[in-house]
């Protein structure tokens, strides 16, 4: 087995760029609750990709379940489609590509808040998490 610690590694495993990115979650919660919104179109999506250019982690650093959870803007975003996010997340699972990209920098899929394709080619993962150091 290869393990997943060097980034040329990963990105050979997943054929694809893995970047990630640490944000505020009150400063990103236009763009994740635009995200959220449009989960129920990204299901398909996700169910249906295969070949990415880009995975893009945005870790919400202070929506982690350490600190607290995503706050109450995101929060009642979430729990509006929770049945949807249940689905995307068990779809990103399922999904080899997008499973080794979260693997590859320890984001579990219960913290996976929304994604968004912003470009073709390139996938935003928004997660309420801190990176793994």
């Amino acid at each position: 087995a290869q393990g997943l610690e060097s980034p040329e590694t990963v990105n050979r495993i997943v054929g694809s760029q893995v970047k990630q990115e640490e944000a505020n979650a009150t400063v990103e919660a236009g763009n994740v609750n635009t995200a959220i919104d449009r989960t129920r179109e990204n299901i398909g999506t996700v169910r249906k990709t295969s070949k990415l250019d880009k995975v893009d982690i945005v870790f919400l650093t202070d929506a982690a379940r350490s600190e607290g959870g995503p706050p109450p803007v995101i929060e009642s975003k979430v729990k509006q489609h929770q049945d949807d996010i249940a689905e995307l997340r068990k779809e990103i699972e399922a999904n080899a590509l997008l499973f080794n990209a979260i693997e590859s920098r320890r984001v579990l899929a219960q913290d996976i808040l929304a994604v968004e394709f912003d470009t073709p080619g390139k996938i935003v993962i928004y997660a309420a998490a801190k990176p793994s150091n």
